[in-house]
């Protein structure tokens, strides 16, 4: 089976339509949107095009999502810092009904079989969270726990914004990158799949794709369209952050 994988769109929607068109052009069999859809500035716009993809599509819940499903239960959300929480609230204004509901019955995880690989695990963060953070950086004695026991030889992870592939143990890891928020470099991060893995690059009219964020109703439609749109965090900001939360989530500064 040949997969694009698609994940962290967070409602760019020029960017995804961008991806799209290059998906296409692939004669791909299957599309995994792999969680992180909806948080960002055309969330119903997003869903709806997602909704109208012809090709086979498995979609898989990230955190943002996650974080509006507690909200949507009266629950708090629990994001990664105060702007996600903030978000969480202000997706559940603003989703269609229909889209919640929609949203509501995507699953943590999906397993399809490909050729050359067999059984391959998509999941946003890791196979048992959505929101834990690693990097290419990441010691790999720390993610051994993660990846063990799981009846695969290749996982597919997003989350963190960055394209890499490592291996954990006895299983290869890739991280499909970003479509609508990539960390790095501008233009969207996508992942080809069959019998070897693409990591995947896609421009688009950057100028044009800022125009359309910030005539949105998004509360953070400037700092998205200038930060990451029209430019992205270098690579070396971008781990210098996310080494920050991985610290934090275990535990320390």
């Amino acid at each position: 089976m040949r997969i694009a994988a698609v994940y962290d769109i967070h409602g760019n929607l020029p960017a995804l339509q961008a991806v799209l068109q290059d998906v296409k052009r692939e004669a791909v069999e299957c599309v995994v949107v792999g969680g992180d859809v909806v948080a960002g500035p055309l969330p119903n716009e997003t869903l709806q095009l997602l909704q109208s993809v012809t090709i086979p599509t498995q979609f898989i819940r990230g955190n943002a999502e996650s974080e509006l499903l507690r909200v949507l239960a009266g629950e708090e959300p629990g994001g990664l810092s105060e702007r996600a929480d903030e978000e969480a609230f202000w997706l559940a204004k603003t989703l269609t009904p229909e889209h919640k509901q929609f949203v509501a019955g995507w699953p943590t995880a999906v397993t399809l079989e490909v050729a050359g690989w067999g059984k391959v695990l998509f999941c946003h963060a890791t196979p048992h969270s959505d929101i834990q953070v690693f990097t290419r950086l990441t010691p790999e004695e720390k993610l051994v726990s993660w990846f063990k026991g799981l009846n695969t030889s290749l996982v597919v992870c997003g989350h963190t914004h960055m394209q890499f592939e490592r291996t954990v143990g006895d299983v290869c890891v890739v991280n499909a990158g970003s479509v609508g928020m990539p960390f790095g470099r501008t233009g969207a991060d996508w992942l080809l799949l069959d019998g070897e893995i693409a990591l995947q690059h896609t421009d688009y009219d950057l100028e044009q794709a800022a125009a359309q964020i910030r005539q949105s109703n998004y509360p953070d439609a400037e700092s998205f369209a200038s930060g990451n749109v029209l430019q992205s965090p270098s690579e070396a900001q971008a781990l210098e952050m996310l080494a920050h939360l991985e610290a934090r989530q275990a535990g320390g500064a």
